[in-house]
């Protein structure tokens, strides 16, 4: 757990004071000393710069990261003799990780010993990983390729083989008027007002956490701590103004490292958020965090964090004190608001769009609605007289958390499901599911059973009443749905598509348009019709895909253009099904980067991005069967923009046809 917490300070020191001045605060040399003609040291050399250090191999494991050599090719070309030896070190006590930690200052040096077991062997490859510190800690790695002979080294670049630059080729199309994909996104539906959704969301969510046990009887606990402490009035409000900034404030940092992923390839948030293993892991994430709002089990981080941070706040006082309640806060209400968090980032990873992004607008929302009472009940004190006493409404409401943090769990379920077409998790057993869950919460808030940490049998309040009714009438929604009397389209995006069913097994395809999941067979059959090409680049877990198939691509007055006017071509991006042997292949990026492509969802995606120049779904291109671009392409959008779009490309098709 200590080292969790290091590396989480790692990541957040880095964003927090990492500046471009110290961007190589140790300079590495290296070289080969010939001890025999089988025998060398490896000799590595930081110069490290004033007040920074790196940590020792043998640093205390409970602490910070120690530095870790991984040489490449032992036991084949050469073997270690004995351990890396360092040159003196330094020790001090941690209070963070509370254990001594040993580490360098100025300067390092590690020698490896080795003995080769080839005598042709002329060059080594080492590489390092370690922890350099000051105010922050940075994670750095360098690779060293050491000359046993003293010449000078030239990396080589991995070359393709010619039956990979043959595939990669492949996958280049010859679009004509390419340039109608620059405004592609100007149809789409305004990002902007996707993150306010998400900000909402998030607002929501702190919202109902305002209402747990763990952090209701806080508030008027910390106003009238802040309004009677200070002399005057006026600094009371500021301090409290001020507990609440840091809140936000503390929220948002928790979502800086998943900003780390901007810098990768533009497939592996869509890589992450579609893995079979880890959609598996965020249902029993879910399950287990449902079960602790039933109140089998609480949910804590250590006592000795908040010891800390409690211990912090008095001791430095001023703004960093208030700092440091803040954070007490966020360890202590843990308990409560970390399966609420499970839920946002959830919902983020469910989200179209830069994950990262979503998630920190989440996490804003999440911590202005924790912060806000604290404002303003400082500002107008007399309000705390209105507020609600504790009591086992409280209760009540982390139940009814845990029934929607099981519905959650099983949309990961089937995630994984259709990702890694197992056939198990269809519509029905999905709606099947939720209806049980939604029934069982209404029995709940009835009255009709009860949990572990409820309190005494009391009078239902109207509020439970009316929540109970609303989910009874939700289950009998969904059970019209399942019934096909209603068509669900207020949930669309969220259950399996309407095709994934036990009893449809005709077609594949959304809403039963003949398609094709190759853009080969596509094209040729475009061709071979005459007509143009709807280019679907879609996923299986994509939820923005399933509403445009639900609630556009299904209006009486789109579907016909859509079966008749069209041959669909639907690429899944995140179909994890592994391509034959014979078509797995290398692609190298114009960066240099060289990637294996091994499922049909990695050569797609591949395929929408050096094309297109786009990695989101859905994503839509109009096309004719001689690769002419006929509209700007599309994203999600609504049902006239998406109508008037269809129509254009039709029209703009035919024109071509005149003209030839």
């Amino acid at each position: 757990m200590k080292q969790i917490l290091g590396s989480i300070l790692t990541v957040l020191s880095f964003f927090l004071g990492f500046s471009q001045s110290d961007e190589n605060p140790a300079i590495w040399t290296y070289e080969a000393e010939k001890i025999s003609d089988t025998e060398y040291n490896l000799i590595f050399r930081a110069d490290i710069f004033e007040g920074w250090h790196i940590y020792s191999q043998f640093t205390d494991e409970n602490g910070s990261l120690p530095s870790e050599f991984t040489f490449e090719k032992v036991g084949s070309d050469y073997e270690l003799v004995g351990i890396t030896a360092e040159s003196e070190t330094l020790t001090e006590y941690s209070d963070i990780f509370e254990v001594d930690e040993t580490f360098f200052k100025e300067k390092a040096v590690f020698t490896q010993r080795i003995k080769l077991l080839n005598p042709e062997v002329t060059q080594i490859d080492v590489g390092l990983f370690y922890q350099i510190c000051k105010e922050v800690c940075i994670p750095k790695d360098e690779v060293f390729h050491i000359s046993l002979t003293g010449e000078e080294i030239v990396v080589a670049e991995q070359q393709l083989d010619q039956r990979s630059l043959d595939m990669s080729a492949a996958l280049m199309l010859d679009l004509k008027n390419k340039e109608l994909l620059v405004n592609g996104d100007d149809n789409a539906v305004d990002e902007k007002s996707g993150l306010w959704t998400i900000f909402v969301l998030g607002f929501l969510g702190g919202l109902i956490a305002l209402l747990t046990p763990c952090v209701f009887p806080m508030i008027p606990l910390t106003v009238s701590f802040f309004t009677k402490q200070g002399a005057h009035r006026s600094k009371g409000i500021a301090n409290a103004l001020l507990y609440g900034f840091f809140i936000v404030l503390i929220y948002f940092l928790l979502s800086l490292p998943f900003h780390l992923f901007d810098s990768v390839d533009s497939q592996i948030l869509n890589t992450i958020a579609t893995n079979v293993w880890l959609n598996l892991f965020f249902f029993l994430i879910f399950i287990f965090f449902a079960f602790s709002f039933f109140g089998y089990y609480e949910l804590t981080l250590p006592s000795s964090w908040a010891n800390k941070m409690d211990s912090a706040s008095s001791k430095v006082g001023g703004a960093i004190g208030i700092f440091f309640m803040a954070v007490t806060l966020a360890i202590v209400s843990f308990s409560c608001t970390g399966p609420i968090l499970g839920g946002l980032l959830g919902s983020t990873a469910l989200a179209e769009g830069d994950v990262a992004t979503n998630l920190s607008t989440g996490m804003v929302g999440f911590g202005v609605a924790l912060a806000l009472p604290f404002g303003l009940f400082a500002l107008f004190p007399t309000w705390l007289n209105s507020l609600p006493k504790s009591g086992g409404w409280m209760t009540t409401v982390k139940v009814t958390l845990g029934f929607l943090e099981l519905v959650l769990a099983f949309k990961f379920l089937s995630n994984a499901d259709l990702v890694g077409n197992w056939g198990i998790f269809k519509r029905e057993i999905f709606l099947g599911i939720w209806i049980i869950l939604f029934v069982l919460l209404s029995l709940y808030l009835f009255g009709i059973f009860r949990f572990p940490h409820d309190g005494p049998k009391q009078r239902l309040s109207a509020g439970r009443k009316l929540t109970a009714v609303l989910s009874s009438l939700f289950a009998i929604y969904l059970v019209l749905g399942l019934s096909k009397i209603t068509d669900l389209k207020l949930l669309s995006g969220f259950p399996p598509p309407q095709f994934y069913s036990i009893f449809e097994t005709g077609s594949d395809c959304p809403l039963g348009i003949e398609c094709f999941k190759d853009f080969d067979k596509g094209l040729a059959h475009a061709q071979k019709v005459n007509k143009p090409i709807l280019l679907d680049f879609t996923g299986w877990a994509c939820v923005n895909c399933r509403k445009m198939e639900e609630t556009v691509w299904s209006e009486a007055d789109i579907y016909p253009i859509l079966k008749d006017e069209y041959v669909l071509i639907s690429l899944y991006i995140d179909d994890r099904k592994e391509l034959p042997e014979s078509e797995q292949f290398l692609f190298k990026y114009e960066s240099g980067r060289v990637k294996k492509i091994n499922t049909v969802g990695e050569k797609w995606g591949t395929f929408q991005t050096l094309n297109f120049n786009a990695a989101s779904q859905p994503y839509y291109v109009l096309l004719s069967p001689d690769l002419e671009i006929l509209n700007t392409a599309v994203q999600y959008t609504d049902r006239d923009t998406y109508k008037e779009w269809l129509q254009k490309g039709v029209g703009n098709f035919k024109e071509l046809g005149q003209l030839k």
